[in-house]
C-alpha cells in the first residue's frame, strides 16, 4: 500500500493548476524562474524528474525539477501581502514566522508586521494588548486550538487572513475522522515544531495522540504495541509527547499514522510499515483493518515531489551540492540530509554566506551550528554544482547564489546562451 494514492495526487495537482497566487515580483528571478517556466511547458504532468542543466562553460548548475515555493507557501505569501495592502491604517501581526525563511519574514517586518510569538512558542507580544480592530495573520503551519481560542477571546478574527497550508488542514481533517472512529493518532513529526503543535492540539480533541520523531522512536513504540515493553517504558521514552491520560495498554490497540507534512516521505512510509507490522503481529492479519487505519491520503504531494526530485538530482551526479533555505526549515533540512549522503553539501540561507571560492559559511543541521569552511570550491573544470532549495525559499535567493559564483568566471557563457541551450536540450529529450 503506497502512502500517497495516484488518484489523490492527481486531484491535488488539478486543484493547484486551477489556482494561481500573486507572489511579489521581487521574490522571482530572471534565470531560475525561467527554468521553472520552461520545465512546466516541457513537462506539464511533472513526470520527468531529471534536473535542468545550466551550462555556463567552466561551471554547470544542475537544478532540481521541483524546489522552492510550493502551493501552500505561495498561498501564504499571497495572503500576507494582501493583508498589508488592505489594512494600511491598522496594526498587523503575525502569530509567528509565516514560513521558515529569514528573508521573507524580515521583509514583512520591514513593512510593519510584528510577530506575536517565536517559532518555539515564546510570547513576544501579549495577546492582552490586542484589540478587535487588529489584524492577525495565521502562519502556513497553522495554529493550535488553544492559541486560536485566546485570540478569539480578544475579538480577533482568526479566519480573515489564515494562511494555513491546505495540506496541513487535510491532515487535521483525516486525524479527526479516524479519531472519531476510535483510532489513536500517531504523528510522525517534531513535537515542538509549529505544525506538529497545531496538529497535536486538534487531534487530541477526538482521540489520544503520541508523537514519534523518527524510525528509531517508531521501533520503540512498536515494541510497546507488540507487548514487549511495559507502560512505564512508554511513559519514560515518550514523556511530553503524548496527550493527557494516554494509556498505552488501551490506546495503542488501534492506531493511524499521520505526519508533519515537511518530514521525509520515505521515513513516514517506513514508520507506517513498521507500526502496521507490529499491529499485525499483536492482533493478526485478519483483524488488521480494525486496528490500523489507512491514512494514505495525508501526505503532502509537494513535499514528496521535492524529495523525489532531489533524489533524481543526486542520481544525475554532481561535485558538490548547495541547498538553500531557512536554518529552522524542516523540509529544507531533509533535502540536505539526502544530498550529504553522497556529496559535499553546503546548507546556506543566502548568497552573502559565500565569501569567496576560498570560504563559505554554512549550517550543520545535525549539530545546529553555523561554521566556516575553507577551500570548499573544487578546482575541477567544468564543475557540476547541484542546486536546490526548500519549499519556503524564493527563486531570487537561488539566482543571487548562481550569479555570485558565475561572476568568478569572466569567460562564462551569457544567461541568454545558457537558457537557449537548456531549451534545446529539453526539446531534444522530449
Amino acid at each position: 500500500m503506497g502512502f500517497s494514492t495516484h488518484q489523490h495526487k492527481q486531484k491535488l495537482r488539478s486543484q493547484k493548476m486551477a489556482r494561481t497566487f500573486d507572489v511579489p515580483v521581487f521574490y522571482k528571478s530572471t534565470v531560475i524562474s525561467t527554468v521553472k517556466e520552461v520545465q512546466k511547458v516541457m513537462d506539464p504532468r511533472k513526470r520527468d524528474l531529471r534536473p535542468a542543466v545550466l551550462d555556463y562553460g567552466p561551471i554547470r548548475f544542475k537544478i532540481a525539477r521541483h524546489f522552492g515555493f510550493c502551493f501552500g507557501v505561495e498561498q501564504a505569501v499571497d495572503i500576507a501581502y494582501r493583508a498589508i495592502e488592505e489594512n494600511k491604517e491598522k496594526q498587523i501581526f503575525l502569530l509567528s514566522e509565516m514560513i521558515h525563511n529569514q528573508q521573507v519574514n524580515e521583509d514583512l517586518k520591514a513593512r510593519g508586521v510584528r510577530f506575536l510569538r517565536s517559532t518555539t512558542g515564546e510570547q513576544l507580544i501579549p495577546f492582552e494588548s490586542l484589540t478587535p480592530h487588529d489584524i492577525v495573520i495565521i502562519p502556513a503551519f497553522g495554529a493550535s486550538l488553544e492559541v486560536e481560542q485566546a485570540l478569539q477571546k480578544k475579538g480577533v478574527d482568526v479566519q480573515q487572513y489564515d494562511t494555513t497550508c491546505p495540506f496541513v488542514m487535510k491532515v487535521w481533517k483525516r486525524s479527526a475522522q479516524i479519531g472519531q472512529s476510535g483510532f489513536t493518532i500517531v504523528v510522525h513529526g517534531k513535537r515542538y515544531h509549529e505544525e506538529t503543535r497545531a496538529t497535536f492540539s486538534r487531534a487530541k480533541e477526538t482521540s489520544p495522540v503520541v508523537v514519534v520523531r523518527d524510525l528509531e522512536e517508531a521501533q520503540l513504540l512498536a515494541e510497546v504495541i507488540r507487548g514487549e515493553r511495559d507502560t512505564d517504558f512508554f511513559y519514560q521514552v515518550f514523556a511530553g509527547r503524548y496527550s493527557e491520560g494516554f494509556d498505552p495498554q488501551k490506546d495503542l490497540q488501534s492506531i493511524g499514522v499521520v505526519n508533519q507534512t515537511t518530514m521525509l516521505a520515505t521515513e513516514t512510509q517506513a514508520i507506517v510499515d513498521l507500526l502496521r507490522q507490529a499491529v499485525e503481529v499483536r492482533y493478526g492479519a485478519e483483524s488488521l483493518h480494525a486496528h490500523f487505519a489507512d491514512t494514505s491520503d495525508t501526505l503532502c504531494y509537494a513535499t514528496n515531489e521535492n524529495q523525489s526530485a532531489t533524489r533524481a538530482l543526486i542520481d544525475d551526479g554532481g561535485d558538490l551540492a548547495i541547498v538553500v533555505g531557512g536554518y529552522n526549515s524542516s523540509n529544507t533540512s531533509h533535502l540536505v540530509e539526502l544530498c550529504e549522503e553522497v556529496m559535499p553539501t553546503y546548507f546556506i540561507s543566502h548568497a552573502d554566506e559565500i565569501a569567496s571560492a576560498m570560504e563559505i559559511s554554512h549550517f550543520l543541521y545535525a549539530s545546529g551550528k553555523r561554521i566556516q569552511t575553507r577551500s570548499w570550491f573544487p578546482n575541477k573544470r567544468p564543475l557540476d554544482i547541484v542546486l536546490t532549495a526548500g519549499a519556503s525559499c524564493p527563486d531570487s535567493l537561488l539566482e543571487e547564489i548562481l550569479r555570485k559564483i558565475v561572476g568568478w568566471f569572466p569567460d562564462a557563457r551569457s544567461d541568454e546562451d545558457v537558457l537557449e541551450g537548456l531549451k534545446h536540450n529539453l526539446l531534444s529529450l522530449n
